[in-house]
């Protein structure tokens, strides 16, 4: 071994000339390995490196298997995650009912037609012969009465609601009191059947009728729940179209709610109708009477009119016709009610009508003339004549609720009674205030 002086100082370490850090590429000079045994190089190297290698895999050995094992408990843990979110997934998605609309629309409409029935109005009539008479040896012909017949002189349609034969249908349908109404069923074990049924109500508060067949294990359908629709959901419309198509089946959606509108009977004349449900699923004459359907079969109107305009039809909410089916069911008669009357006459105020007016709000109503002179925008001598209410005051509350489009002053007045006290707030010439308004009773 070579000995070097360095700094006054003997060197006897073996000269290094390369390497790295392992000495897996070493080149040593001398003789010696670092393990102090004396070898030919070529061996050495060979030796060098299986010796260190062992060294470094069982020092390494223990972080070697904590690192395996990590890894090992990382991947288990993630796939637990991911089968645990899998599953939370799948139960939100078994919570979404998927519905194919088509095949929903033709199973309800088979369903459902086995319960609407079409309503024949059928009344005498009388019956002529020609008979000749002679004058001055002329043959003089006329018309002379031999007897009467049953004729039907008008149809519209109904639903049975129970399965012993209670049906609801429109007032104006069956408003003749003096004609017979024939009901013809529609389901498979009495198609075609005619039963005479009895008028058992007639609601003076609404456009509803209640009938009674004597019959019994009768489809019938289901009330929903109208206060929980949505404009755009889809809508079915069964009835006898044109008092000729039994149980025709239209579909749309529901276009509008609250909708107000005047409608004409042959014997009742003009009635005012409120809180309407808008579709544009056809709704024709003869339908009058029949079902408004949602997208599972259930009752959510029954179709009252339509507009001279195409695709918009009305029907009177089921939530409007519940108590008085209930009414007529355990009594057999539908009291009128005592409406509580305000005696204003108002256009709704919207973000529209605010702007084109520079109102200071979008909601309320404003109280306003009509058409003609006759029109007045406030009834004299009524509760708001009394407290000093005129034209172009906004009414903005009713007993602190907002009067808007689906909240409408009619509706938050048909709450109260005659004789009941409510306090409107008001725009009245450029400040608000509250006034205290003693209701009374509507004369119409």
């Amino acid at each position: 071994m070579e000995k070097k002086e360095k700094n006054g100082e003997i060197n006897d370490r073996p000269e290094i000339v390369s390497g790295d850090v392992y000495g897996l590429k070493s080149e040593i000079r001398g003789e010696y390995s670092t393990f102090g045994e004396k070898k030919g190089n070529g061996h050495f190297r060979r030796k060098n490196r299986f010796l260190f290698g062992t060294l470094l895999f069982a020092v390494f050995l223990p972080f070697n298997a904590l690192f395996v094992c990590t890894v090992v408990d990382y991947a288990v843990k993630k796939t637990d995650r991911n089968i645990e979110q899998s599953s939370v997934e799948n139960r939100i998605v078994d919570n979404i009912r998927v519905v194919d609309e088509q095949s929903q629309v033709i199973e309800v409409a088979a369903k459902a037609s086995s319960a609407v029935v079409s309503i024949i109005a059928i009344a005498e009539v009388p019956t002529y012969e020609t008979s000749y008479n002679d004058f001055f040896n002329f043959r003089i012909p006329s018309r002379v009465q031999n007897g009467t017949e049953e004729m039907e002189v008008s149809a519209g349609t109904g639903f049975l609601v129970s399965s012993d034969g209670y049906i609801i249908t429109n007032k104006h349908v069956v408003e003749d009191e003096d004609v017979k109404y024939t009901v013809i069923l529609n389901d498979e074990e009495h198609f075609d059947e005619e039963i005479e049924a009895q008028v058992l109500a007639r609601d003076p508060n609404n456009d509803i009728a209640i009938l009674k067949i004597d019959k019994t294990d009768l489809p019938f359908l289901e009330f929903g729940d109208s206060e929980k629709i949505h404009i755009g959901q889809t809508a079915i419309v069964i009835g006898y179209s044109l008092g000729e198509f039994e149980n025709t089946v239209s579909k749309g959606v529901i276009s509008g709610l609250y909708r107000s509108i005047s409608a004409y009977g042959s014997i009742s004349g003009v009635e005012n109708l409120e809180n309407l449900i808008q579709t544009d699923a056809a709704v024709n004459p003869g339908n009058s009477g029949g079902p408004l359907l949602d997208i599972d079969g259930n009752v959510i109107g029954v179709s009252v009119a339509m507009a001279d305009a195409q695709s918009i039809g009305f029907a009177i909410p089921i939530n409007d016709v519940k108590a008085s089916y209930e009414e007529a069911k355990t009594s057999g008669t539908i009291q009128k009610d005592a409406k509580a009357f305000l005696g204003v006459r108002y256009m709704e105020v919207d973000s529209t009508v605010q702007k084109n007016n520079n109102l200071p709000y979008d909601y309320g109503v404003i109280i306003s003339r009509g058409d003609t002179a006759a029109d007045l925008a406030v009834v004299p001598g009524s509760p708001a004549d009394k407290v000093g209410l005129v034209e172009n005051d906004i009414i903005l509350e009713v007993d602190g609720e907002k009067i808007t489009k689906k909240n409408p002053l009619a509706n938050l007045i048909g709450k109260y009674k005659p004789g009941d006290e409510v306090k409107l707030k008001i725009y009245h010439k450029g400040e608000e205030k509250e006034i205290a308004v003693t209701l009374t009773e509507s004369e119409g």
